[in-house]
């Protein structure tokens, strides 16, 4: 009986070769951990659709900054939930806004910690809207636009190592480039939502942001789920803009689209954004007993970096952070 030169079989005999020869592999430093801050004073708020995930006051910000330092994890991502909103979300561009007191009491914590910050309106608006509402209540692009880059200022002036802007309002890589450069701030790095979709995997963030839309929906400036060709002109448009860095939204259900992003720019970072439904299918299934959750997770994770998302921004990043802790695992 003829057997074939090379068995790949021989290569999966023990878990210290197949980690040797992994193609993928998934590391803390690719791991960024979202964080919602409401109040300035209270006790931390569970968010009921969100297991495991907090709405969390500044003067509880340490203990939570010292885990995730003490789990090894570098890099975080900011969201605000404002005491008051208002129609032109004041509370994201003032200097004691709850972001900005966020940015300088993190800085007093973990100085070398990396704080990326959300630049979007829903969670400042009281309309819940990613921006100024025209007469037709649509986003009237332009004027979201000069409050987008006061935004994103803002956040620079009070230690935000990265601005990430969301709302995918055209031209806003570009006027908020040239509004950091001109208040001082062209080391500031901006990390575009390039890639993000109208979808209803939002569902349990905008519960624990306390933004969704009090009427209609975002899919007059969010991407069709249907279209991936459109994903490489929004991508383009970001780097011919300026943008530093790239990003998908939604992650797990949308790898064809990050692996066409990687491709089209594979010298640009790509982020993908593992989001608040894709966590909490998984914690749902788990929770049910239907799957082994870490098993589950770490296998969608290095599936997204396999994908060619070079870092993934996910709920799960202090749970996973404790189940990579090991040398090797058997998953």
């Amino acid at each position: 009986m003829a057997f074939p030169l090379l068995r790949l079989r021989r290569l999966r005999q023990h878990p210290v070769l197949r980690g040797l020869i992994r193609e993928t592999e998934l590391n803390l430093n690719d791991l960024i951990a979202p964080i919602i801050i409401k109040g300035e004073t209270g006790e931390k708020k569970p968010v009921a659709s969100m297991p495991g995930v907090d709405q969390i006051p500044i003067d509880k910000l340490p203990g939570e900054i010292n885990e995730i330092v003490d789990l090894g994890l570098s890099t975080v991502l900011l969201f605000g939930v404002p005491p008051h909103k208002d129609p032109l979300g004041s509370d994201s561009y003032h200097d004691h806004g709850i972001i900005q007191k966020a940015i300088r009491k993190i800085r007093e914590i973990a100085p070398h910690l990396l704080i990326i910050t959300d630049v979007c309106f829903c969670e400042y608006m009281d309309h819940g809207h990613c921006g100024i509402l025209n007469e037709r209540s649509d986003v009237d692009n332009d004027k979201t636009l000069e409050l987008l880059v006061k935004q994103a200022v803002s956040q620079a002036k009070a230690g935000s190592d990265i601005v990430a802007p969301s709302g995918m309002i055209d031209g806003m890589v570009k006027a908020i480039r040239a509004g950091l450069d001109a208040n001082g701030f062209e080391h500031i790095p901006i990390f575009s939502y390039s890639v993000k979709y109208h979808t209803c995997l939002y569902g349990p963030f905008r519960d624990a942001a306390e933004g969704a839309p009090s009427f209609g929906d975002r899919s007059t400036h969010q991407m069709d789920s249907a279209n991936a060709q459109e994903a490489l002109r929004e991508t383009q448009l970001d780097v011919i803009e300026g943008a530093d860095m790239l990003m998908v939204k939604p992650a797990h259900t949308y790898l064809d689209v990050i692996y066409r992003v990687k491709q089209a720019h594979p010298h640009i970072p790509l982020g993908a954004y593992h989001t608040s439904g894709e966590y909490c299918m998984l914690k749902a299934a788990a929770e049910k007993g239907w799957l082994d959750e870490k098993k589950a997770v770490l296998e969608v994770l290095r599936g997204i970096r396999r994908a060619g998302a070079d870092f993934i921004i996910t709920y799960y990043a202090k749970q996973a952070a404790r189940w990579m802790a090991p040398l090797f695992d058997n998953c």
